[in-house]
């Protein structure tokens, strides 16, 4: 079995480690940071993080929604401190599906039902399929560089295929673990999504790709995640979606949100909100620009 990280060592200096609770749901141990509001009758806002990624993507966006909404974030399966699957439970609680069934179990084991949600990357996928899917009716998704369609060209072709080799091959997350660790190599990746992180954004990223367990499970969710089914059913979401894109970013261009926009039966005067000079973590990079536009739709 990988190494996973361990909250007792790994986890000591957390951001946010005083709201970080466990809870067992959809027979997976989930790692959940929940910050409330002082009035309980506050509305909540769930934050969904993208492949690779982990609770710790929020840390300077919370304090800025809290004193507004309740905040609830989680670690996907596998990712930070949630537990992986195991068995043939990867193929379900990995792919886009079978995810979607698994946080959703995971809000009704907490009983909470969120107003809003906001996704990065693969997290607005995320959120768009729940939605979709009947899992949660929020009254509107934030889709941050949202992953909502298929790669274009060869890459979107042979990339799934090449995860799910890699995903198989019994050392490549140790491997990729251990080389994306070195410092040279953490900038070159961070340096392709078009952000700029901080000192301590980038400690935090370093201590998760170095673990074989969070990389193994990122090598799993992207081997069994299929955006096809999802962009051929965009065009029937019900639930209004704001579509916020870095104009850096690289990974997800900007192009994206406004094919997803064209794609969409609803209509906006503003249907997607330009972020200038920012990469694809650029809910990391400037998070004062992301609450406005999370807390308007609490308006």
């Amino acid at each position: 079995m990988r190494q996973r990280l361990d909250f007792a060592t790994d986890g000591a200096h957390w951001p946010h480690r005083d709201l970080s609770r466990f809870v067992t749901a959809a027979g997976l141990r989930w790692h959940v940071q929940h910050a409330p509001h002082p009035d309980p009758d506050a509305p909540t806002v769930l934050l969904l993080h993208g492949t690779g990624a982990s609770t710790h993507s929020w840390r300077d966006l919370i304090p800025l929604l809290q004193p507004h909404v309740s905040v609830l974030a989680l670690d996907l399966p596998g990712h930070g401190f949630s537990a992986m699957p195991q068995g043939d439970a990867v193929a379900e609680l990995c792919s886009l599906p079978g995810m979607s069934r698994g946080v959703a179990a995971l809000l009704q084991t907490l009983g909470v039902t969120p107003v809003t949600v906001v996704g990065h990357s693969a997290g607005a996928a995320l959120a768009c399929r729940m939605a979709l899917d009947g899992l949660l009716a929020p009254l509107r998704l934030v889709s941050v560089n949202g992953a909502l369609l298929p790669l274009d060209g060869w890459a979107g072709q042979f990339f799934s295929p090449l995860a799910k080799l890699l995903a198989k091959a019994p050392l490549v997350p140790e491997l990729f673990s251990w080389r994306a660790a070195q410092a040279d190599v953490l900038q070159k990746l961070l340096d392709g999504t078009g952000s700029r992180l901080n000192a301590e954004g980038q400690a935090l990223y370093r201590q998760l790709i170095a673990n074989p367990g969070h990389a193994g499970a990122a090598l799993a969710m992207m081997a069994h995640w299929d955006l096809h089914r999802l962009a051929r059913d965009l065009p029937a979401l019900a639930t209004p979606l704001t579509l916020v894109a870095g104009a850096q970013d690289v990974i997800v261009p900007p192009a994206v949100a406004y094919r997803v926009s064209a794609a969409l039966r609803q209509q906006s005067p503003r249907p997607v909100h330009m972020l200038a000079g920012l990469g694809h973590l650029a809910h990391e990079e400037q998070p004062s620009a992301i609450a406005p536009l999370v807390l308007f739709t609490q308006t």
